[in-house]
């Protein structure tokens, strides 16, 4: 079995020195998952250019898309890592194993957005009719919709890549979920 290691400051190039520096700076460590990106030269910058790109979305909205995408494909690390940036968004516990599950009978906005995330990852960008009306009915626009799509489509790079890797995760385990469904 391939095992994967995570890279040091010193294996990884000037550039992404530099930016480890930046992140250590800035969050106080250098996550596992962005350390890994920099095993390639141009990889760990372009991924934080994605993620960090202005949007229409809130930063508590992008961690719903986050959270329920990470559980549907069943990323451990990134369940781990946005359940610390939901609360840090002011998400509960409950809140936040709700959200996971693809809902959110707290707030119908929030659970509209829930509801058609796990509606596009799990049918493949074809969300059922009734999803994208629920959406649109809950006051998102089409400009969101697109900035949704991009959100999962940055959430899937980083699923994807621990998937493939498995390399340890630096953030508090989530608890283990069964994988919401529509």
């Amino acid at each position: 079995m391939a095992k994967f290691q995570v890279p040091t400051r010193d294996e990884v190039s000037e550039n992404n020195q530099a930016i480890f520096d930046s992140l250590k700076k800035s969050l106080g460590f250098v996550p596992n998952l962005y350390a890994y990106f920099a095993k390639n030269d141009t990889a760990l910058a372009d991924y934080l250019t994605l993620q960090n790109r202005k949007s229409t979305l809130k930063a508590k909205e992008r961690e719903v898309i986050n959270l329920v995408t990470s559980q549907y494909n069943g990323c451990r690390y990134c369940q781990s890592a946005h359940t610390v940036l939901g609360k840090m968004n002011g998400f509960t516990d409950e809140q936040i194993i709700e959200i996971r599950k693809g809902g959110a009978s707290f707030d119908t906005k929030i659970d509209a957005l829930a509801q058609f995330t796990l509606s596009v990852v799990a049918n493949n960008g074809k969300a059922s009719e009734e999803a994208k009306d629920s959406f649109l009915a809950a006051g998102y626009t089409e400009a969101n919709l697109i900035d949704v799509v991009i959100v999962i489509g940055d959430k899937i790079i980083s699923n994807y890549i621990h998937n493939l890797t498995g390399f340890e995760i630096d953030f508090p385990i989530a608890p283990e979920l069964e994988t919401a469904t529509v």
